[in-house]
Parts: structure tokens; sequence; C-alpha cells
């Protein structure tokens, strides 16, 4: 598609090609620019567990032209129970499903990681060049080009480089200031893996309760496959080590952890030791006031992970996404002009998700003592017989991102 402003089309290079490195690559494309995305993976990493959209970001999916796609792949997952050692339901939260108001802790839009990233390939495909198994090992900028190497000894010219490397990113880290530390830490760590479904695991995200700040989650989001999230309050040095060692320590870590947890905790352990899918995080938000430097400019999860517990990590990305987009499209001769819109626009929306999480709310969610946990459930049963939840849902007047709105289109959508 040819640039309608007139300027010459951008050389972008995206390193990361998750959610909102692809869809960023999606609406450059559609602004005439030249984009090259590259994934460290061998392949397109179409995996992970089950993401949500909210907010702006179905709003964000559906300008993309690709609600209706999601909508094919969406998980069937009715609401959110709270069991207790023997399985028995005390209260239950509904998804809102009602098309107004605020998403519950399960959203109307859940899906599987990979069934997205693969939504957003097929729409980006054909427009972008994808090159896999190779990563961004280091770049030099100046005012009118960057210079990327990457990690099979190559190196490239590029008008742009956008670090989508994640939470971990290796592009943020050189741009930021030595010494520089963005991690907010809450304190709080989790696992994930997939094991065999069963007949008792229904489409309701079941959630217990353990003594000593601990949690276990299960969800099912299709016939065979049911997913397990052990997540734990500890702030120990070996709890914010173990996600660097290997699986296999990880897993030992994890079991060790909540061995005595009860309810279903043996079944998930033995099933740990076996699933081809596992995963160990701890939870953080990135927090930076420096979102580019020169060339370079961060989006998504490198720039502001607002960490799983806001609800909107994967609408932050396809937000972010969208707005950076946009000041390109709108900007393409004049970067540095585009870059600073895109942080100052950008901002306030980041403040908001970020600023849903709230690490004495989330910690009375982890109760330490079983006395705890047993006023949080009956005051949960209280409210849901009450219909609080369901209330509030419905007749709130904004979702997460609050009442931030998305400008105009980045770019035509119509050969979408």
């Amino acid at each position: 598609m040819a640039n309608g402003s007139g300027a010459r089309p951008l050389r972008v290079l995206v390193a990361g090609g998750g959610i909102a490195g692809q869809a960023l690559a999606f609406w450059l494309t559609r602004g005439g620019h030249r984009v090259t995305v590259v994934e460290r993976f061998p392949a397109l990493r179409a995996t992970g567990a089950q993401v949500d959209l909210r907010g702006q970001g179905i709003e964000a999916v559906e300008r993309m032209g690709l609600l209706d796609a999601v909508r094919g792949k969406l998980v069937d997952e009715a609401g959110v129970a709270f069991v207790d050692a023997r399985g028995r339901v005390k209260a239950t939260i509904m998804a809102n499903t009602s098309g107004r108001g605020r998403q519950t802790l399960t959203s109307e839009y859940e899906i599987m990681r990979g069934d997205l990233i693969r939504i957003l390939h097929d729409a980006s495909k054909d427009d972008t060049e994808y090159v896999f198994g190779v990563s961004v090992d280091g770049f030099e900028q100046d005012e009118q080009k960057v210079i990327a190497r990457f990690s099979d000894g190559s190196s490239g010219e590029f008008d742009l480089l956008v670090g989508a490397d994640g939470q971990g990113s290796r592009i943020r880290q050189a741009i930021l200031p030595a010494g520089c530390d963005p991690y907010w830490r809450l304190g709080i760590h989790m696992a994930y893996w997939f094991i065999p479904r069963i007949a008792s695991d229904s489409n309701i995200r079941d959630t217990y309760m353990v003594p000593g700040g601990r949690q276990v989650m299960r969800r099912s989001h299709n016939p065979t496959e049911t997913q397990v999230y052990f997540v734990m309050r500890e702030e120990s040095a070996e709890a914010s080590a173990i996600h660097r060692e290997s699986v296999e320590r990880q897993r030992k870590f994890w079991a060790s952890r909540f061995r005595d947890a009860g309810w279903q905790t043996e079944r998930f352990i033995d099933g740990m030791q076996t699933s081809p899918f596992f995963y160990s995080q701890e939870i953080v938000q990135v927090r930076t006031d420096t979102w580019s430097k020169g060339r370079v400019v961060l989006v998504g999860d490198a720039a502001h992970c607002a960490s799983p517990y806001s609800g909107m990590g994967t609408s932050g990305g396809l937000v972010g996404a969208y707005v950076l987009a946009s000041e390109i499209n709108r900007h393409p001769d004049d970067l540095p002009t585009a870059l600073a819109n895109y942080a100052s626009v950008l901002r306030p929306f980041v403040d908001e998700i970020q600023g849903e999480v709230n690490p004495r709310l989330l910690r009375l969610g982890m109760p330490m003592t079983q006395r705890a946990i047993d006023v949080f459930q009956a005051a949960t049963a209280l409210a849901c017989f009450l219909h609080v939840p369901d209330l509030a849902a419905r007749f709130s007047k904004e979702d997460r991102g609050g009442s931030w709105r998305l400008s105009e289109n980045p770019a035509p959508i119509s050969g979408v």
C-alpha cells in the first residue's frame, strides 16, 4: 500500500513477533511502510496460556477487522468460582456478557494466546517480512539510520528499530541509563502448565485459596486440556531467582511449595511433570519514563507491562501498537515528533491500567491464614447472593482502561 502522506516509506525493524509486534506490523504496512519482524524462536511462537481482551483492546481488534476471527476462537469460560478443599463452590462470579459496562474476573473475550498470535500473523504475514530464529544482538544509530546486528552474524540498516521483545526486553536495557531498574515488583510469583482434562473440569474457572498466601487455579480451554496455575506471595531471593533456572528445577520448586495444599493439587503436580507446556514468572510491572531514544522505540510489555493482575496486559499491547502506528503513519518524515506524540498520547492510558493493580487488594485475595480465607469466601458469597458483582459490572460506565479513547484508525483496512 502506498503511503498516503507522500513521504518516503520507512524501513522498520520490529524485534519480537508477539502480540504487540505483529499488531504494529499490521498497521504500519497498511500505512505504506516496509516492516521486518525478527523473532528469536525458530517458528511462530503460537503458545501460551489464556489471555483476555477488555475495553480499548476489544475496540482495537475490532478496528483491525479481526473481531469475528477472535470470536471464532473464544474459550468457553462462563465465570470464576471460589472453592474449598473439598471442591465445594463457595461463591461464583459470572462473566458480564451484557455487551455493556465492565468485564468481571473473566472477560467476555477469553482466548488462548496461541490462537490470537495466529490470527494476527494471518492478518499481517502477506505484507510483512518475518524472519524466525534470529534476534537483535545490538545496534548503533545516528540521526539518519539504525544499524541492527543480528544473532546470525548479519546486519541491516533501518529507519526505526522497535523493541517488542517483552517484559525482559534487551532493547529496553540498551536504551535505558546504566543501573536503571524498570521493574515494579509485587512480591507475587506464578507458574502455569497444561494437563489432561477430566469430566469434572467445567467451563467455570476454579480458584482455591491455600494458607500461606497461596492460590491454585484451574481453567479448561478445550475438550482435552486444562490449565493449572500456582500463585504465591513470597519475597525471597530464591523465589525471584527460580524463574531463571532450568524447567526441571522450576518444577521441583513449585511442587515443594504446594505439595501440602490439598484439593486437586496432587493431580496438578503429577501432571506438571509431563506437561508439554510449562512457564514460571515473577509478577512485575515495567515502569519507565523512557520509551524511546533516537530511532529506537519500545512497544507493548517492553515499554509498559501492566502485569496479569491488571487484566489489561494483552489489551495494553494492542493499544500501544495502535497508537505508535498512528503517530508514525501521521508523521513518517518527522520521527522525533511521532515518538514524542506516542508517549504523550499513550501515557495516560498506561497510567490508568497500571494503576488498577493494588498490592493491598491482591494480598486480600491471597490470605495467609485459613480464618482470613473463610472471611474472604463468606464476604464474596454474600456479595454474589446480592448480585453485587453483576450489577457493578453492568452499570459501570468504564472498563479497566478508564475513559481514555482510541484516536481515528492509523491506516485504511479495506484490504483486510
